[in-house]
């Protein structure tokens, strides 16, 4: 169960992927990187609206999503502008396809090292975490997150270290990060989704998501 604080503009969806083997053992197939490219053939495309949409989303709680915060669907239009997304496995590259495409920034943690309860909900003032290898930290004051037991642990800039995939990951909780404003688009993306993991080899599982109480 995955429950959301109040929010005017937030659209997510939620679902937990299982693969048949660690990730260490799935490399991801050809025709799943041929999709890393912004000319390859899909079903969803981003463009300015979308990406409007994606930063008055983050601004809500009074967030900036902008220069090194900016939305990580952002993020991977660069990187794939100048040839910087490379391969990382098999859960991380069908989410960065997806949100390359969709436009909408997606969060993808290990399932086991995440703990229930799960909450969507704007993170409070003075929060922060690590969010890579190298100690880097990020303040989440006002940026709309999930929040595990210990706390916040991704959000639609930069997911938190200690929750991030590795080669030894079986299962995922990944969180879509749609908005109101692009009607329909979450549950688009959700298929595709769905249909990217599927053929893969993965089985899918929507979380049911409940409204939290105020805050």
């Amino acid at each position: 169960m995955l429950t959301i604080d109040p929010h005017p503009l937030l659209d997510a969806a939620a679902f937990t992927t299982f693969f048949p083997a660690p990730l260490g053992d799935l490399p991801s197939p050809a025709w799943l990187l041929e999709l890393l490219s912004l000319d390859a053939a899909v079903p969803l495309r981003a463009d300015d609206g979308v990406r409007a949409a994606v930063r008055d989303l983050l601004r809500q709680g009074g967030f900036k999503p902008t220069g090194r915060s900016k939305p990580a669907s952002e993020y991977l239009i660069k990187a794939v502008e100048e040839s910087r997304l490379a391969s990382i496995n098999l859960g991380v590259d069908i989410c960065n396809v997806v949100s390359l495409h969709s436009g909408l920034p997606i969060s993808v943690v290990d399932r086991s090292k995440a703990t229930a309860p799960f909450r969507l909900g704007i993170a409070a003032e003075g929060s922060s975490y690590v969010f890579n290898a190298s100690g880097q930290t990020i303040d989440l004051g006002g940026l709309l997150c999930l929040h595990d037991a210990e706390g916040p642990c991704a959000n639609a800039v930069k997911d938190a270290q200690r929750s991030k995939t590795d080669e030894k990951t079986t299962s995922t909780l990944t969180i879509i990060w749609g908005c109101r404003r692009l009607e329909g688009r979450t549950r688009a993306t959700l298929d595709w989704y769905r249909a990217l993991l599927e053929r893969a080899g993965a089985t899918v599982q929507e979380l049911p998501v409940g409204l939290g109480a105020p805050s």
